[in-house]
């Protein structure tokens, strides 16, 4: 067993030592955290030329992006995919979307209540960075904020080249599940792109609550 797959079992016997402390909530929390520690690992391995990392060796997902908002101290390693089983361990970028190498919509989306919690603080104006996986970071700013009920309203992915975050609404919603969507619109602006070192900047603010499923738009 080699010293990867070693760490990869610490962590997650801690993890299970969570669950058997504090119970399923805290477990879902845990998993969050966690699961973000093993994500930078396997994206700073994608920056290095490797691809579909496995962030752990179960794993039917991999780092695709790297998701940056500077004036909400945010850092967070995108999964490939945005079902329910994804958006349990982060943000996930919508299969079928646009990938930064594409004109049209990326679509990424996050609970509203752990990795996306953030997103009831957004002001257009923003700044957010999407590292892809050369290295490469593109900058966008929120120019829209819309709250839209998912059965009613289709989201085109096409067009010109935009970030669009997408989370469940209200934010303190008792319970999950519900149609209303928060979406933020941010679009690309000039700046010269740089090649970032792999080295994570930024200190994230605890993960809050528990992660539900996601349902779709």
């Amino acid at each position: 067993m080699n010293w990867q797959r070693l760490r990869v079992v610490a962590l997650w016997t801690l993890l299970a030592g969570s669950l058997w402390q504090f119970g399923g909530a805290a477990f879902i929390h845990a998993k969050a955290v966690l699961a973000q520690t093993l994500l930078r690992d396997a994206w700073v391995r994608t920056l290095h030329g490797a691809r579909q990392v496995q962030p752990w060796p179960w794993a039917d997902t991999w780092p695709v992006a790297r998701l940056r908002a500077p004036q909400h101290a945010q850092d967070l390693v995108v999964l490939a995919g945005a079902s329910g089983r994804t958006l349990a361990f982060a943000p996930g970028h919508l299969l079928g979307s646009a990938t930064l190498e594409q004109s049209g919509r990326t679509v990424i989306a996050g609970h509203r209540d752990t990795h996306f919690a953030f997103l009831r603080e957004i002001q257009p104006g923003d700044e957010l960075q999407l590292q892809d996986y050369r290295g490469i970071t593109h900058h966008f700013r929120v120019n829209d904020t819309r709250i839209v009920d998912s059965l009613s309203t289709q989201l085109t992915l096409d067009g010109a080249k935009e970030l669009v975050l997408v989370t469940c609404y209200p934010f303190d919603a008792i319970r999950a599940g519900g149609p209303l969507r928060f979406l933020v619109f941010a679009a690309p602006f000039e700046k010269r792109a740089q090649h970032n070192s792999p080295q994570f900047g930024y200190h994230r603010s605890p993960i809050r609550a528990a992660a539900r499923k996601y349902s779709r738009f």
